[in-house]
């Protein structure tokens, strides 16, 4: 496909064509985050379920209740392997749901904790999942307040799956959405990218790389706190996991109408992610983190947001990544740091399947 073409389906895309469903069977590439993952949802799930919650398609829902908002969220957990440098399942899967509700601008209430575990599963490893999951949620100041647990026969269940769900009360006034960015607002990340995936692929041994790598898990809660006190101009906010900052940006350009212009140059990412990227043939752009966040803020609250991130321990390397400007619309364009540019699709295919 040329890169007119490219152009084109985007546009297209942007513009509402409907998504079709091709695949006759689920592949990987469908859980990956990026563009199977997107045709999936919206030509499944959002045609079967559609209501106006579900089809802002957010990291969480928003809900009204008489004078206040919740903000309801789901996710499942099915890492491998297990445990990895810098976290387990279970960190993760509590960090990974408080963080989605923090992108909702809400402040988590409580979790719930659903496991599926496989026949044979050491208790011991079940102890430690158990002992990260109950550490993570008292650091980020949510009680895990009931929760279920399924046993399945060996070789159908993979160790342990975990599936939580999160449940946030919304800050008074707040209020962000995908579809909210604006020509000539600035776009922001917290920190470096591509640690968490990066670090999975190399725990699993397949591979044979040694580097220094670790993920970056972790709850971004009193993080978005300190940049919502900041500064009111923030749009949006996102999680970047599966499909990792290129496919998130994608669904801010699609949903919003807007293109998106990177800058290379300006996005963080650590030498030992960037070398392993490289030796795979890998985009750090679509690698998943666990303890970053996308910023979508106005441009007179850039200096203020950035300033509230790298005054909080987890935001310390924030850096201005790209603008947001009105044409083209639906696409994500990257300056390289050779000076010419290219367009950032979604994700195609699943490069790194089961990281989180």
């Amino acid at each position: 496909m040329t890169t007119e073409e490219q152009v084109l389906e985007r546009i297209a895309r942007a513009r509402g064509r409907k998504a079709r469903l091709k695949d006759e069977r689920v592949t990987l590439a469908h859980g990956a985050g990026g563009r199977a993952t997107a045709n999936l949802v919206e030509a499944l799930f959002l045609d079967a379920f559609r209501n106006p919650a579900l089809e802002a398609l957010g990291d969480g829902a928003l809900l009204d209740l008489g004078s206040q908002r919740l903000a309801v969220t789901t996710d499942s957990f099915v890492v491998s392997p297990l445990f990895f440098p810098g976290g387990s399942i279970g960190d993760l899967a509590v960090n990974g749901t408080v963080n989605d509700l923090a992108a909702c601008g809400s402040r988590p209430l409580a979790l719930t904790a659903g496991f599926v575990l496989e026949e044979g599963l050491p208790i011991a490893d079940l102890e430690r999942i158990v002992r990260d999951m109950a550490a993570a949620a008292e650091r980020a100041g949510v009680p895990v307040v009931t929760g279920d647990t399924k046993v399945v026969e060996r070789g159908k269940g993979d160790g342990c799956f975990v599936n939580t769900t999160g449940i946030g009360l919304v800050r008074p006034g707040v209020s962000l959405s995908i579809a909210g960015a604006r020509p000539g607002d600035q776009v922001l990340v917290s920190g470096p990218i591509g640690d968490h995936g990066t670090t999975v692929m190399v725990a699993r041994g397949e591979l044979d790389l040694a580097a220094d790598v670790r993920s970056d898990t972790a709850a971004l809660g009193s993080m978005v706190e300190g940049l919502l006190d900041a500064t009111a101009a923030v749009r949006a906010l996102r999680d970047p996991t599966r499909g990792g900052l290129a496919t998130v940006l994608n669904e801010i350009a699609v949903a919003s109408s807007v293109s998106v212009l990177l800058d290379e140059r300006t996005i963080p990412v650590r030498p030992g992610v960037a070398g392993c990227c490289e030796l795979l043939g890998i985009d750090p752009l679509y690698v998943a983190c666990e303890g970053r966040m996308v910023v979508v803020v106005g441009p007179e609250g850039c200096e203020a947001a950035l300033g509230a991130l790298r005054a909080h321990p987890l935001g310390r390397e924030a850096a201005v990544v790209g603008e947001i400007s009105p044409d083209p619309p639906g696409l994500v364009l990257l300056k390289t740091a050779f000076g010419g540019s290219r367009i950032v699709d979604m994700m195609v295919g699943d490069p790194l399947p089961r990281i989180c």
